[in-house]
């Protein structure tokens, strides 16, 4: 089915944005993706706006990814979507059993009836089925909007400021977990494990436009995100690119290795000099690149496999991040979905060997991970497709009342408890801070 393209040029993206975003407030189903206009090899777009359900998808795991393929292969046309992480159990024989307050669907996959992309000074509509002047009618409408979101006078969610945070698993206990961790390291079974634990408040309500707001405001990361499904949402500032495909190139890029930015430039340039150099995290890397690789391998052409960049340092507004890029290429007659399956989970969410990590991580973990871990992103009509990391992200069930936001780290031979545990803490810092903080409606 064809799109109605319109391409309108726009004074000032920045405040366009904005309204836009205040906008898509009244569509029950949404995916906002933001690169906050971080400079990246990689990339498509500044922002897009996903909007309305045409058709979809949504199931739980078994078979998810046969029913994706199947959908992306008929539809031939944008779809938006997520696969969480307990989807791992749709490719191996394994099992998510952990408590779960947010109750999301497992795999969830749209074809928006409405589609807005900003590229640079230009704004491109792509609708589908359009009632007269609707397009035009809509640029409008996003142009006279205000661009604050607590003046739109839809006042659907009030913001309660003493929200009270507790965690799954107290610090005595995160210790406890790790040295489990630890000792499945020393006897072989495992080289490495992401364990996460999650941060949660319950009978809490917040507006998750705002909250969204604040977050992306203090990280401005490259993949933030927003998604709405009725009273299902994701909150997200992940730095993290997952998998991207552009014609017969994939891409990855995993994230392993953190530092905290410091106001003096000085001391914050040392401190990423010395992340860079620092043996720990650069083997947390390197392992996670060589799952990548053998992940990629699955589906390359023979000897396509490279490591485009190694352990490099990357500035984002809370922290240094070391980030590796692994690419390859594949057959034309490789299905995209295939590419996804075979390496799905992210292997820096897992750890190494990856099915060995996921199943202990399971066994420690006291809360289901969901959409946390997992992926959101797109494919296009020509089969490309680009996927974040499920990270530094708030999980909010408005039916429930269930606000949740998970943190983990990689534990290494070389891994310490109260360093891991300092770790997440710091990775954990802008979630609590905005969901404290951001004002009331």
């Amino acid at each position: 089915m064809s799109r109605t393209i319109r391409i309108f040029s726009i004074d000032d993206p920045t405040l366009f944005k904005q309204k836009m975003f205040v906008w898509a407030q009244q569509f029950e189903t949404a995916i906002w993706l933001d690169s906050n206009n971080y400079e990246q090899q990689y990339s498509s777009f500044n922002c897009a706006l996903a909007m309305e359900e045409f058709t979809s998808i949504k199931t739980d795991f078994q078979g998810a990814f046969e029913q994706l393929k199947e959908y992306q292969s008929y539809t031939k046309d944008y779809i938006f979507g997520y696969i969480s992480y307990d989807v791992k159990n749709d490719i191996e024989k394994l099992t998510s059993s952990n408590f779960d307050g947010l109750n999301f669907p497992d795999l969830y996959f749209f074809q928006p009836q409405k589609l807005i992309f900003i590229k640079e000074d230009k704004v491109e509509f792509h609708y589908l089925q359009m009632i007269d002047d609707e397009l035009e009618e809509d640029f409008e409408d996003i142009i006279e909007t205000n661009p604050n979101l607590t003046s739109n006078g839809k006042g659907a969610f009030s913001q309660e400021n003493d929200i009270k945070i507790k965690l799954r698993i107290h610090k005595d206990e995160y210790h406890q977990k790790v040295e489990k961790v630890l000792e499945h390291i020393h006897r072989g079974d495992i080289y490495e494990a992401n364990f996460c634990q999650e941060f949660y408040a319950e009978n809490t309500v917040i507006n998750p436009y705002e909250v969204y707001v604040h977050l992306n405001k203090i990280s401005e990361p490259p993949f933030a995100t927003f998604f709405r499904n009725d009273s299902h949402y994701l909150l997200s500032a992940t730095p993290e690119r997952y998998i991207r495909k552009e014609d017969s190139k994939i891409i990855s890029q995993p994230i392993k290795g953190t530092a905290k930015r410091l106001i003096d430039p000085i001391e914050d340039e040392k401190i990423a000099f010395d992340l860079a150099r620092d043996e720990k995290e650069r083997s947390e890397n390197i392992m996670i690149v060589d799952l990548v690789r053998n992940d990629l391998s699955k589906t390359a052409k023979r000897g396509s496999v490279q490591v485009e960049e190694l352990c490099k340092v990357y500035p984002f507004k809370q922290v240094h991040q070391m980030i590796s890029t692994v690419v390859s290429e594949i057959k034309n007659t490789t299905h995209p979905v295939d590419v996804i399956k075979d390496t799905f989970p992210m292997g820096s969410m897992t750890g190494a060997p990856k099915i060995s990590a996921m199943k202990i991580i399971e066994t420690l973990e006291e809360t289901k991970r969901g959409l946390y871990s997992g992926t959101v992103g797109y494919f296009t009509p020509e089969g490309d497709f680009d996927f974040n990391v499920v990270i530094r992200s708030i999980l909010y069930n408005a039916e429930n009342k269930y606000v949740s936001y998970s943190v983990g780290g990689a534990i290494t031979s070389k891994s310490t408890p109260e360093k891991e545990y300092e770790e997440c803490l710091l990775k954990a810092k802008a979630m609590k801070y905005v969901l404290t903080h951001t004002n009331k409606s």
